[in-house]
């Protein structure tokens, strides 16, 4: 018997547009933490829990509640491992970063330095396209667009779920937003900033699912744009050595 998913597309906007909100409380949440200089351990810990169940948790759900799936099959046990992995990996992730944190700071006094790159994906980038995508296949003007089936989107959805985990917990580097820190005229700086939030802005209004899609996988594939060039260089090379990956542990 075939279990009944959601298969409804305001169910998923609705939960898309949770998590990007969740995404930017999250960043928000830090930014004020550290400029009231509020952190502490419980605060740190919590957002950390936070993060696992938003990020890690939630877009596995809302993938295989949105595929109707006969229980037992091979495509159903695919499903299932995908999101259980992309979850996994995401709270390794979490633990990880956490790790690091404390060890940084008993080894200084000071506050760490504050790095351009993140060492893995962030795991809201990675919840943000594993949702996006979902949300881009159940999209009505989509589905008129182009015809997929639910076997296909099943291996699609588990596979990038599987991808998406591996980079979580590798050790390549992503851009954060201070990598973007470009030095220009600061006229040139305000009218592209105003170009790119208005675009940005009519997008998610009008055309949701396509914007959140493009403009998250537009941010995962520079990073592995950026690591495929620095890997191609070498080591002996300087381009973008900052986007070398670290070294295990």
């Amino acid at each position: 018997m075939i279990e009944p998913g959601m298969g409804a597309y305001k169910p998923l906007l609705t939960s898309s547009i949770l998590l990007l909100l969740a995404a930017f409380i999250d960043w928000m949440d830090g930014a004020v933490a550290r400029l009231m200089r509020a952190e502490s351990e419980f605060g740190f810990t919590f957002d950390s829990l936070s993060d696992a169940v938003t990020f890690g948790v939630a877009p596995s759900v809302l993938m295989l509640k949105s595929l109707s799936l006969e229980r037992g099959t091979p495509l159903s046990i695919f499903a299932v491992m995908g999101a259980m992995l992309f979850s996994i990996c995401g709270i390794l992730r979490l633990v990880r970063f956490n790790v690091i944190k404390a060890q940084e700071k008993k080894q200084s006094e000071k506050a760490p330095k504050k790095s351009k790159h993140f060492t893995g994906l962030p795991i809201p980038a990675a919840a943000l396209a594993v949702v996006g995508t979902n949300l881009l296949f159940a999209y009505p003007r989509f589905e008129e667009w182009i015809q997929i089936s639910e076997p296909i989107q099943t291996i699609i959805m588990a596979s990038l779920s599987i991808i998406l985990g591996y980079f979580m917990i590798s050790r390549f580097k992503f851009p954060s937003a201070k990598f973007l820190h470009i030095r220009v005229h600061s006229f040139h700086l305000v009218f592209f900033v105003v170009l790119f939030a208005f675009f940005l802005l009519y997008g998610l209004l009008y055309f949701f699912p396509y914007t959140l899609f493009v403009t998250t996988w537009l941010y995962i594939l520079l990073a592995w744009t950026l690591v495929l060039i620095r890997m191609i260089a070498g080591k002996k090379s300087k381009t973008l050595e900052d986007f070398e990956p670290d070294d295990e542990d």
